[in-house]
């Protein structure tokens, strides 16, 4: 699938979906599954403070408190198959990593995270690592398991996959495919789009505007372009609520993905991931799954077929 058949679909509801998704939430029942569900919340926002520390741990190149983040006896597969068994194994090789990669720092983008039982915790996503390693561009892909230790969550075994990617610069000139108008329904909610080139043709601007069944609408602007520290493509949006967020892209089987991650207007952070498949030249199909709000884990949000309305010329 080319590129312009992630972006027509993507660019077209992605942040507007996931900055509504809040919308959708459940509200909470007064009966004991409301109080696990809270307390399902609680481990899930717990574990997401662990990962956090292990990216403030890396960023300050201290291994020891990387170190520190997983069990004793825990396992880590890098992404060329080697393994290392045990936290002073770990450390060790955070330590001579650092000492070789003065300047690295890394992000995750965690694309799900569910509990598995009260104690146990599975995370998927990506490590984002700049300066980008040299080779053929790609993305490092990971899945964590986390287990509750005396109250405190701890990393148990960690495997990285390095997948590469054909997404290049050159790539942005199919973007010219996508420059004219778009259209899409979703229970009653209908999203209307414009995309055209700016800067130079570095950047497709895409302008939209969702009009919601109450009559109430929201609108915002998304840039797509290169990035060339991720050698990735990325897009970048914001919010008429003052919410704003990225997305990186990456090829899978069925077509393409995007790991979105932001914040509403209002402070609170969301996450999805975006799949992406191709009907025809005028039509794709579009759905988010791994959806999150604060912390809250969301259902999968329905197929949304986006269709043309008019090409630009």
């Amino acid at each position: 699938m080319r590129l312009t058949s992630i972006l027509a679909l993507v660019l077209f509801t992605c942040y507007s979906v996931i900055c509504s998704a809040q919308d959708s939430t459940p509200a909470p029942q007064p009966s004991q599954a409301g109080t696990q569900s809270d307390a399902v919340s609680l481990e899930i926002v717990a574990v997401r403070a662990e990962s956090q520390a292990f990216v403030d741990a890396f960023n300050r190149h201290d291994a020891k408190a990387v170190a520190a983040l997983w069990t004793e006896d825990a396992e880590y597969v890098d992404d060329s198959g080697a393994v290392y068994v045990g936290r002073a194994s770990i450390e060790e090789m955070y330590t001579a990593f650092f000492a070789e990669n003065a300047d690295v720092k890394i992000q995750l983008a965690i694309d799900s995270l569910r509990m598995l039982s009260s104690g146990v915790a599975i995370e998927d996503g990506r490590a984002l690592v700049e300066p980008a390693p040299a080779g053929a561009p790609g993305i490092s892909k990971y899945t964590a398991v986390h287990i509750n230790v005396d109250g405190k969550w701890k990393m148990a075994s960690v495997r990285d996959m390095w997948i590469e990617t054909t997404v290049t610069r050159e790539n942005m000139a199919d973007l010219d495919w996508l420059i004219g108008k778009w259209a899409a329904e979703e229970q009653g909610n209908r999203s209307e789009s414009e995309f055209s080139w700016v800067a130079n043709n570095s950047f497709v601007q895409r302008n939209y505007t969702t009009t919601r069944v109450d009559g109430s609408t929201t609108s915002g602007v998304q840039l797509i372009g290169w990035n060339p520290i991720m050698q990735s493509v990325q897009s970048w949006n914001f919010s008429s609520d003052g919410g704003h967020a990225t997305g990186l892209w990456s090829i899978t089987q069925a077509g393409w993905a995007a790991a979105m991650t932001g914040v509403t207007g209002d402070g609170l952070v969301t996450t999805a991931t975006n799949q992406l498949t191709r009907l025809d030249e005028n039509a794709y199909v579009w759905q988010s799954i791994g959806r999150t709000v604060d912390g809250m884990e969301l259902p999968d949000s329905d197929e949304v077929v986006i269709k043309r309305v008019s090409k630009t010329k």
